[in-house]
């Protein structure tokens, strides 16, 4: 299976290895090469007593590959010893789009086999690529030993590299799959992620045929369309209401009602299919849009805006610098998204916002959580 996998994968040491040690610093980047590095060091952070792996989770089907993902930490945290911490890991090709293939590095000090059997057992029966790593010598050398299932089951290693450091690439690795992975910027590619997820999530049928039923997107528009942006609490409803009101306009909130019945499912989701089933909300919410401005001005309490921000902030690891420059096209607009005329974002200090959300007592969702608890995140 390796050696497939591996003639899919291409040249297996040409990509970069990036392990997050701490979430809120750089990750530590490493290559691989034929003959050790005169700076030996690259994993400072283990200690000489624990054994270390890594599992890449690779396949064809996007699909699969985003539903194994996201159930895989799960499945390790249940069935690795206690011992052993599981940190996020990914491997890219430096600048090159769509060539990252998301993982976990396992440090473990438990000094039992239980996690060589749970690796072997995924590495026969699942998607993904499984490494194991040395370190020999008093230089501390550390070594990269690739697995591979020999014809009667058992495991072998395939293929050995020397680790060695790697630069910081220019783009932080995890903004190179944003684009239909983390934020969709045409209907057509949302649209496909649910028709492919209708076998496994029944869910999904009754969400495209409500697409199907109700999109007729208009994009111009006879009165203005007002967006108003901005975190839960700051004072979007008060604002749309009174606009509403001072203006004769009609009132939308994105996403549309009409998705509320599907919402708790999808956010169980991996990203992939949770942005697709938020991407056609923005949709929905265009086409409502195109018919209400017929008549009078339209205000929107969040569109699009919301969706690529939260979408982003989760995708990106690690510090503010790491986000995609300024004038990136992960920022630029979808070109068939009916635009509005005008976005207003609201803004409130972070003690005030947490007093209004407490006093509302509301139930939140996994990123407002994230956005209570993360600093970081809410700066992102």
């Amino acid at each position: 299976m390796a050696r497939r996998m591996m003639s899919r994968l291409g040249q297996w040491s040409s990509y970069v290895f990036a392990v997050d040690f701490d979430t809120n610093s750089d990750p530590i980047y490493f290559a691989l090469a034929s003959k050790q590095s005169e700076r030996p060091q690259v994993f400072r952070n283990v200690l000489a007593d624990e054994m270390c792996y890594s599992l890449h989770v690779q396949s064809d089907d996007k699909i699969e590959r985003a539903k194994f993902y996201g159930g895989l930490k799960k499945k390790l945290s249940k069935e690795l010893p206690p011992e052993c911490t599981i940190l996020e890991m990914s491997i890219f090709q430096p600048n090159v789009k769509d060539s990252v293939i998301k993982g976990y590095f396992l440090k473990d000090a438990s000094k039992s086999s239980a996690t060589e059997r749970v690796l072997g057992e995924l590495l026969r029966n699942d998607p993904v690529y499984v490494c194991s790593y040395l370190c020999g010598g008093e230089d501390r050398q550390w070594s990269q030993h690739l697995w591979s299932n020999t014809e009667d089951g058992w495991v072998e290693v395939l293929e050995k590299y020397c680790v060695v450091p790697a630069e910081k690439p220019v783009h932080h690795p995890s903004t190179l799959n944003i684009i239909n992975y983390d934020v969709f910027y045409s209907f057509e590619d949302a649209y496909k992620v649910l028709q492919q997820c209708v076998d496994i999530i029944p869910e999904s049928k009754a969400v495209l045929e409500l697409v199907d039923q109700r999109l007729k997107s208009k994009e111009k528009t006879d009165f203005p369309v007002i967006v108003i942006e901005g975190l839960d609490a700051t004072g979007k409803t008060t604002l749309t209401e009174s606009l509403t009101e001072a203006l004769g306009a009609t009132l939308l909130k994105s996403p549309p009602q009409c998705l509320s019945p599907w919402r708790a499912r999808f956010d169980t989701e991996p990203p992939l299919i949770r942005r697709a089933f938020y991407a056609l909300g923005n949709y929905l919410t265009a086409g409502q849009i195109g018919q209400e401005a017929r008549q009078a001005p339209v205000i929107v309490d969040r569109y699009w805006h919301s969706t690529a921000a939260y979408a982003i902030a989760t995708a990106v690891g690690g510090k503010l610098g790491n986000l995609p420059q300024a004038g990136s096209e992960v920022y630029g607009w979808p070109g068939d998204l009916l635009r509005p005329s005008l976005v207003l974002m609201l803004s409130l200090s972070s003690q005030e916002r947490m007093r209004r959300l407490q006093v509302r007592g509301q139930d939140k969702t996994m990123e407002e959580e994230e956005l209570e608890a993360n600093h970081l995140f809410r700066q992102k």
